[in-house]
């Protein structure tokens, strides 16, 4: 199937939740307060593209490619990223809404999430080392058999990590929301 390719292009205050983003190769695009809700994305590649201002939520990436791609002030909710072609996957949030997505498996090494919220988000076995949470919500995220190797989540909120079924070694916490780390005990920290 050949695909388009498109260069250089900004795309600004487009309803793609109707009528889809045609199919392609997209290098070097900006997206601006575009609503993607609910399109199928599958099989597109974003090449470092900014999207700041969309709306994302539920899209369909099957199989989508996202290399240097940067999210900002975007509502991403229940976006499958554990189903979009993880071979050069490199991304950056800032100020987005993530709630309800999945990382499952996914290899993230790098990432940076800025002022993101992330709750209940899917982390299960995926590669967050060097990863940089700062003042990210987590609330209810699940951790299982992550790796955070020098993670840091130093600004990081509301999150619940088990240590003992998860790497964390040189990963950066800081109180109070390092209690989570605990939170498999059922202690009191007064």
């Amino acid at each position: 199937m050949n695909q388009d390719y498109i260069e250089q292009q900004l795309f600004t205050k487009q309803d793609y939740s109707e009528t889809a983003l045609p199919a392609g190769d997209y290098d070097n695009c900006n997206f601006r307060d575009c609503n993607f809700a609910g399109s199928d994305l599958s099989g597109r590649r974003f090449m470092d593209c900014t999207f700041k201002g969309c709306d994302l939520s539920n899209a369909k990436v099957i199989k989508s490619s996202f290399q240097e791609t940067v999210f900002k002030d975007c509502k991403v909710l229940g976006f499958h990223f554990d189903l979009c072609d993880q071979l050069g996957l490199t991304v950056r949030f800032e100020n987005c809404q993530l709630d309800h997505s999945s990382f499952y498996q996914v290899k993230l090494n790098h990432t940076v999430f800025l002022n993101t919220s992330l709750r209940e988000v899917d982390f299960s076995e995926s590669d967050l080392r060097n990863t940089i949470l700062d003042q990210c919500d987590l609330l209810n995220a699940t951790f299982d058999n992550t790796n955070l190797e020098r993670a840091n989540l130093s600004s990081a909120l509301n999150y619940s990590i088990d240590p003992e079924n998860n790497r964390i070694q040189g990963g950066k916490f800081s109180l109070p929301a390092a209690v989570g780390l605990l939170d498999k005990y059922n202690i009191e920290i007064i």
